[in-house]
């Protein structure tokens, strides 16, 4: 493989005609272009077939098997049955494409609602995540997940802990065609989302839109070959090996690197699909040009919104480590820290925990001339029981500190703590501002937060940056 990135292909149309003649040669290209794995959907019953046999001799090649809304008026009993024969083969990953197209209208609209209802409770049945199309029919897609999903709440649950703070991975929008709104309401129900080529036109306002609004962990990588070619091969027939185009602009887009977008969209595959394999946990990381150390996974709170004791994953670097590293081991992995915008003290636990080994590393990173900033949620004074600061000052360049809210109550109850922390987290922030000078403050977007309370705290009062992050 030449490409240093290994991309996942969700959504590729493999056993199409227009591949009849190169199939094979298209697969090579793919591997050539770093694709790691392909995930073929099926239109029909005969297609499902074809899908399947191609995964048997492929194995970067996975089959889902359902039947597209354009075919929706051939979806009888007969059919249905054979799609959920069907879903017992070892290559099966998901159940699609099903769902809804009001712009096409190739099958009447009620025979599309009954296929795509159907589907959904075979997908169910066998538990299975689903991949859906939808064109003009985002709205009423969405009313029969929902009605699906009340239907059958168990669905998927085993994907996850239950002590997931996430809710179960259930499927894809693919070629995602509403609103940042409607894609969150989605993302809550357990859904990604996909765009291929078209995130590359330059009037693609709405997709660009919502792949600028919604985090990377909810994204995957798509093609729909071979339909809607990206820029710089748009009119072209569409492969596999074009996926590159479409991760260079949802990297842009997500102003973070290739790699990330990558690397992140893999393990999301991974996670909905079972494609590949969990990633090892790691002492560092890298996002963006910045590389951040994973000291420890302990922390004094234990956050609604935190998914450290499940997942503990953050766009696909696995953080969940069983055991913490010594400062030398972290200075190696580090190297050159000039490499990087800036060393960053963050993992999912509480770096002030580790105060000394915090420290040690902080000052090689000085010495060889790199920037560093601390990532916490305040309480370190408190866990090490003393003002903690002044040791911090020419080893800490930066601090951001989770404020998640500016009410002491409400603040408890969020990070499952005693409401005091949150006057020590003020104090300790008010000390960084003095001492260190750059302090940001962050919450995290829910809607039961006032987050220009919020604002008006960290700026008027604490004298910080104020800065907001998704839920989730």
């Amino acid at each position: 493989m030449n490409e240093p990135y290994a991309f996942v292909d969700t959504h590729a149309h493999l056993t199409s005609r227009e591949f009849d003649a190169d199939r094979e040669e298209v697969l090579r290209r793919a591997e050539d272009a770093g694709v790691r794995s392909i995930l073929n959907p099926a239109t029909d019953v005969e297609d499902a077939r074809r899908a399947c046999e191609l995964a048997e001799r492929h194995p970067a090649v996975y089959a889902a098997v359902g039947i597209h809304p354009h075919r929706a008026a051939t979806a009888d009993q007969t059919a249905l049955a054979e799609i959920e024969s069907l879903c017992a083969h070892p290559r099966v990953v998901a159940v699609g494409e099903i769902g809804l197209d009001f712009h096409y209208n190739l099958s009447p609209r009620d025979a599309q609602v009954r296929a795509f209802e159907a589907q959904l409770e075979i997908a169910q049945k066998k538990d299975l995540p689903v991949i859906i199309h939808t064109r003009d029919s985002i709205e009423e897609s969405l009313r029969i997940v929902e009605e699906s999903l009340r239907r059958a709440p168990g669905w998927r649950a085993g994907a996850l802990p239950p002590e997931s703070r996430h809710p179960a991975p259930k499927g894809v929008f693919h070629c995602y065609s509403g609103d940042v709104r409607t894609a969150w309401k989605l993302i809550g129900l357990g859904f990604s989302l996909s765009f291929p080529g078209i995130l590359t036109f330059k009037n693609a306002h709405l997709p660009q839109e919502v792949a600028s609004g919604v985090s990377l962990e909810h994204l995957l990588l798509e093609t729909d070959s071979p339909y809607m070619a990206p820029v710089p091969n748009r009119g072209k027939r569409n492969e596999p090996a074009f996926i590159r185009s479409v991760a260079e602009k949802l990297a842009q887009l997500q102003h973070l690197s290739l790699e990330d977008v990558a690397r992140s969209t893999a393990y999301g595959a991974h996670r909905l699909f079972g494609i590949g394999e969990m990633p090892g946990p790691r002492f560092t990381y890298t996002l963006r040009d910045s590389l951040y150390i994973n000291l420890t996974i302990r922390c004094n709170a234990d956050c609604v919104f935190c998914d450290r004791k499940v997942e503990a994953v953050i766009k696909g670097h696995n953080l969940r480590i069983e055991r913490e590293p010594e400062a030398d081991e972290v200075v190696r992995e580090i190297g050159d820290p000039t490499r990087y915008r800036e060393i960053v003290f963050c993992g999912y636990g509480e770096p002030t925990i580790r105060l000394d080994v915090l420290k040690e590393v902080a000052r090689a990173v000085k010495a060889k001339g790199g920037r560093t900033r601390l990532n916490t949620d305040g309480h370190g004074n408190v866990i090490n029981k003393r003002n903690i600061v002044p040791e911090l000052v020419g080893l800490i360049d930066a601090v951001s500190v989770s404020l998640n809210t500016a009410d002491p109550e409400q603040y408890g109850r969020l990070m499952r703590i005693d409401s005091r922390f949150f006057g020590e987290m003020v104090a300790f922030a008010k000390e960084c501002v003095r001492s260190i000078g750059l302090v940001m403050m962050t919450i995290v977007d829910l809607p039961e937060v006032d987050a220009e309370r919020a604002k008006q705290l960290v700026e008027k009062e604490i004298g910080g940056e104020f800065v907001t992050r998704p839920f989730f």
